[in-house]
């Protein structure tokens, strides 16, 4: 007899459930969030797995990644599509466990997307990087205001960039505050020079695609962009129309209509947003840059 199991990932150990066709709970055991640990409980059941199940945690790429490569059939819930019985009295993580099985047993369950785990890490970097431009920023505004606070003058973004540490000094008269925008500056070069590092990593990772090119081809869109969309989007075919693609980078409505009067909005959040970022920027660059476009 077929078995189906669900795991419930927490931050320090796995909840396993098992069940089979008949929906008869065959096993349960909780476990520290050891690979090696988890691979040897589930050993005596390998063969009669007909599939895992997995919550699309923060935390779940190891235990999926594993998995897959000893070859057990696994499947990454999506956590925001499920919906239990509303009625339910009492919950707890054997349930939760059994009700992920549950519900691949039906074939019923809302599946999220395995990233490839390669491109996965390369993908990641280059969020990393969007965090090391975010407190770039933060650092430049913050010495754009000391400046505006101690001498009355609004520089221009660009020119807060073009400042040396020597050139600090005109601005600045008692040492410590000449020494706490000497650091906030010495701290936007090193962001500069990492965030430089990762963008050279990434594209030479993306650079050799047919697809890079295509995107990169596209007006609005330039290298960062190109890289961004490449890597969100990851293989197209996951998505089995255009619909599907354009919801999930967030660039579809949300409204609420009925009688012809507004409602208020659906999830406006659900999809990538790390998609939709790139291509609101693209469409801002594209009227800007492009003369038909613009036109």
């Amino acid at each position: 007899m077929e078995l189906y199991a669900g795991l419930d990932l927490h931050s320090r150990n796995t909840y396993i459930g098992i069940m089979d066709e008949t929906f008869n709970r065959v096993f349960k055991k909780r476990v520290s969030n050891d690979l090696d640990q988890i691979l040897q409980t589930l050993k005596p059941f390998k063969k009669r797995l007909k599939g895992f199940v997995v919550e699309s945690t923060y935390n779940w790429y190891w235990l999926v990644d594993g998995l897959i490569e000893h070859g057990y059939p696994v499947h990454l819930a999506n956590t925001l599509a499920i919906q239990q019985y509303n009625g339910l009295k009492y919950t707890d993580d054997e349930t939760d466990a059994r009700f992920l099985a549950h519900l691949l047993r039906l074939n019923i369950l809302p599946t999220g997307y395995i990233y490839p785990k390669a491109m996965r890490q390369v993908r990641d970097l280059l969020r990393r990087r969007l965090l090391l431009v975010k407190q770039h920023t933060a650092q430049l505004l913050s010495l754009q205001s000391m400046i505006g606070r101690h001498t009355g003058l609004r520089l221009s973004s660009h020119q807060v960039k073009q400042l040396t540490q020597d050139q600090l000094a005109h601005y600045f008269d008692a040492k410590a505050t000449l020494f706490a925008a000497q650091q906030t500056h010495q701290l936007m070069q090193q962001l500069k020079l990492q965030t430089e590092a990762i963008e050279g990593f990434v594209l030479a990772r993306c650079e050799d695609s047919e697809h890079y090119a295509l995107i990169t081809s596209t007006p609005g869109i330039g290298k960062i962009l190109g890289m961004t969309i490449l890597l969100e989007t990851g293989p197209i075919e996951r998505f089995a129309q255009v619909g599907n693609y354009a919801s999930y980078a967030r660039c579809v409505p949300t409204d609420r209509i009925s009688n012809g009067k507004s409602k208020g909005q659906g999830n406006a959040k659900n999809g990538n947003r790390y998609l939709a970022m790139p291509f609101d920027e693209a469409a801002h660059y594209a009227t800007s840059g492009a003369p038909t476009i613009k036109r």
